[in-house]
């Protein structure tokens, strides 16, 4: 585990940091695109897991609450319905799941939650977009 993600994990109360550890584990084994770096998100330090420079997901430990911000789940509708349902202890946002305990967050279901996630190409996705943005603009 690189140090600073190490670093982070550690620094979080003693009852986070197992869980913290077991999520950050299924990020990185199950989404090779990813690499975690520590860095300011919102006005808090969370371990950002990078494609290419790009947040894909995001881990942190906050006041009351731990979150999961899972970016190609902001974008699917599925994704997200399939996963409120699979986990109905914790709270869903738009692109994120905020939870306190590891009941609510099941690693099983986490790492089918990530591998569903790690074919998703955010960067192409933006690409796509940016150029279909681009074309609707050249027509009018």
């Amino acid at each position: 585990m690189d140090i600073k993600v190490q670093e982070y994990i550690t620094a979080q109360p003693a009852d986070r940091q197992s869980i913290l550890s077991g999520i950050h584990s299924v990020i990185v084994e199950g989404d090779k695109t990813v690499i975690p770096v520590v860095k300011p998100m919102m006005g808090k330090q969370m371990i950002i897991y990078e494609d290419r420079s790009f947040m894909k997901y995001a881990l942190a430990g906050v006041k009351n609450y731990m979150s999961l911000h899972v970016l190609p789940m902001y974008g699917s509708k599925v994704l997200f319905s399939k996963y409120q349902t699979l986990l109905p202890a914790a709270k869903f946002q738009k692109g994120c799941i905020n939870f306190n305990t590891a009941e609510e967050i099941p690693l099983e279901i986490l790492a089918q939650l990530i591998s569903d996630c790690s074919t998703i190409d955010l960067l192409k996705i933006r690409e796509n977009y940016l150029k279909e943005k681009k074309q609707s603009k050249s027509k009018k």
